[in-house]
């Protein structure tokens, strides 16, 4: 039984940072990828970052660029996703997925396992 479990979200002030974590449990082979999404109320899931488990490769979104990083832990099968200068518009729940095959990175339907999602607020 996998399980990806998130943590590290909360309420922030405009302009604070914060580090979410994603545990993955119950898998005995290497992910191809990990990634974050988020969905804000009444909004569709939107693709945050990805990494490749092999290798660190990243992807952002481009208007995440320059405030979000990804990284990952091999030996404590975690990905973390750094968010610097936050804004009210990032607030949404941050889910964490993981991938097991194929080459793309962009669309929640591209991965095949989910976290429950953490809840990131952040007030003007």
């Amino acid at each position: 039984q996998v399980q990806l479990v998130e943590s590290g979200g909360g309420l922030v002030q405009a302009g604070d940072s914060l580090r979410l974590s994603c545990a993955a449990s119950g898998r005995t082979f290497s992910w191809v990828a990990m990634g974050w999404f988020r969905q804000a109320p009444g909004k569709e899931r939107e693709f945050v970052a990805a990494i490749r488990w092999s290798g660190g490769t990243t992807y952002l979104a481009d208007s995440r660029k320059g405030r979000f990083t990804i990284s990952r832990d091999n030996a404590k099968n975690t990905v973390y996703l750094q968010m610097n200068s936050l804004k009210p518009e990032d607030t949404a729940v941050y889910y964490c997925a993981g991938k097991v095959y194929g080459s793309s990175w962009y669309n929640s339907g591209d991965y095949d396992y989910w976290g429950q999602g953490t809840q990131v607020t952040v007030s003007s």
